[in-house]
């Protein structure tokens, strides 16, 4: 029997007479993108989209346990991996957007302007306070490979000056402009976040801060409960014209947080 871990959800309306789980990260929640695309699903669809939003391990491993019937999220190994596994019947990129390091405006490990590497760097060489995820979502996965490229284990430092909160995006931000710290967050959670203090974008722009979100049917085979026949509707109008078109629409305070690139 499925059943929805505590988490944000989101919905079509009410009227539908079929449902299916999207499992998904919390950054398209975050940033009010299923409230914005799934009224124009609806107009063509009777089916409910039920949005379980947690962080992408986490969605991974519900996915893998059937308690799903499509998987949106932002972690293309890991995405990979769970296709090739026999977990996914294939994966799509759906849409794209970027990361960004955001720390205090007097940014006292001068990251101004450098790129993600060399910023992380030099925070872990002053020991500036740096706030991580922690819970193998999407963003934490992108951290933990950053910090890899810098040849540096902040985790030696955990609970010094390196802080995981084990907490989503919203949550992390929260503590992190309360600290006075850094931390990396997706660009378009960071548009939406209300509660940004003195805190900035400090390094943007690096190729490596790219960030794709991919759309997989979990595979019937594997899990029998799946509805394949009407998560593969909505997969296919997530990658049509029409809902490349709704993703592309979705703005907050007049910039796009979401850029399709469906093949």
């Amino acid at each position: 029997m499925r059943f929805l871990l505590a988490a944000a959800l989101f919905a079509t309306p009410a009227m539908a007479t079929d449902y299916i789980v999207v499992q998904s990260t919390t950054s398209t929640a975050n940033s009010g993108l299923y409230d914005a695309i799934l009224p124009e699903y609806a107009k063509t669809s009777d089916t409910q989209v039920r949005v379980v939003a947690v962080g992408t391990g986490q969605a991974l491993r519900n996915a893998r346990n059937c308690d799903g019937d499509v998987l949106l999220v932002h972690a293309k190994a890991a995405e990979q991996a769970f296709v090739s596994e026999g977990y996914g019947v294939a994966r799509h990129d759906l849409m794209y957007n970027d990361f960004v390091l955001v720390g205090p405006a007097e940014d006292p490990a001068d990251t101004q302007g450098l790129g993600i590497h060399d910023a992380l760097a030099a925070i872990a060489a002053v020991r500036a306070p740096f706030v991580s995820r922690g819970d193998d979502s999407g963003t934490h996965k992108k951290e933990r490979a950053l910090w890899a490229d810098t040849d540096t284990d902040p985790t030696d430092d955990s609970g010094r000056w390196y802080r995981e909160t084990g907490s989503g995006m919203g949550a992390t931000l929260n503590i992190a402009t309360g600290m006075g710290a850094y931390t990396l967050t997706d660009r378009a959670t960071w548009i939406a976040f209300a509660n940004k203090g003195d805190t900035r974008i400090l390094s943007e722009g690096d190729e490596a801060l790219f960030n794709q979100y991919g759309i997989i049917l979990v595979n019937p085979a594997k899990c029998p409960s799946v509805k394949a026949d009407t998560a593969q509707d909505f997969i296919d109008w997530m990658l049509s014209p029409t809902g490349q078109s709704a993703i592309a629409a979705h703005t907050r305070d007049g910039e796009q947080l979401f850029f399709p690139n469906a093949e």
